[in-house]
């Protein structure tokens, strides 16, 4: 497998003879204001240009949107993507918004989607702490994680927009991955805490599945991840987490 970070949570995920689009967010430095109510919501994004030429980016057999918030599907790539591709989702509500924006072919995972040779799975994850979502549920909503299988292939978790929690525990035992994509930037909205994992949760990751590679994306794009690439390396050299975290620049291609 090959896993090229794009930006933020975009990825492209080569595995089992298919090119994948993760989570496009794909419009220029600056184009957005910050998140209302989250950290430096004062700061514009994305807050770095992409370095991948959007022609590469855009040469995929199928895209994967883990959920539907802006910094993972923005308006720019509604404008950019073909219509044709096969979209996975998360579910049919959002299946259904997908649609209306004159998609094709979108396709809710479930359990053991297969696509092609590969075997697909829709994992479950939460998009803040338990105590968040008794107070801001609506604005997280739901999202999921994917499992990519197939013969001659290492087996890859991309956990999406979760804090460390029972369903990560659950599907890390479930799947045995051998290659962990977590969303490490460490977002935080003021009254409900991290929204997603940051340096604490990347460890508990690390010391449950001890024989996994971890990659650490979602990070220095958007106003209200706090966790740099720098701060988590400083943080693995310190825990002895170096042999097997990596924390990929923009435009760095990664091979399993």
């Amino acid at each position: 497998m090959k896993i090229h970070q794009i930006r933020n949570a975009t990825l492209t995920v080569t595995f089992g003879g298919k090119r994948f689009l993760v989570d496009p967010y794909l419009a220029e430095k600056d184009a957005y204001p910050g998140f209302d109510g989250t950290v430096n919501s004062e700061i514009r994004q994305p807050r770095v240009a992409l370095r991948t030429p959007m022609d590469r980016i855009l040469d995929f057999d199928a895209l994967i949107l883990t959920h539907l918030h802006p910094d993972h599907f923005d308006a720019a790539a509604v404008a950019l993507l073909p219509r044709d591709k096969p979209v996975f989702v998360q579910n049919y509500s959002d299946a259904e918004l997908i649609k209306a924006m004159g998609f094709t072919d979108v396709r809710p995972l479930g359990i053991e989607t297969r696509f092609g040779e590969i075997t697909l799975s829709r994992t479950r994850g939460q998009h803040g702490s338990d105590q968040a979502y008794v107070y801001g549920a609506e604005r997280l909503g739901s999202v999921m994680g994917v499992v990519f299988r197939a013969a001659g292939e290492k087996t890859l978790y991309l956990a999406g927009d979760t804090v460390w929690n029972q369903m990560v525990a659950t599907n890390l035992d479930m799947f045995a991955p051998d290659v962990i994509v977590l969303a490490a930037g460490d977002a935080q909205v003021p009254g409900l805490g991290s929204i997603i994992m940051g340096a604490a949760d990347v460890k508990t990751v690390h010391d449950a599945a001890p024989t996994a590679q971890i990659i650490a994306s979602h990070m220095e794009t958007v106003n209200h991840c706090v966790l740099s690439r720098a701060g988590l390396q400083d943080f693995a050299v310190r825990n002895g987490m170096t042999e097997r975290l990596w924390i990929p620049e923009d435009d760095e291609i990664l091979e399993f």
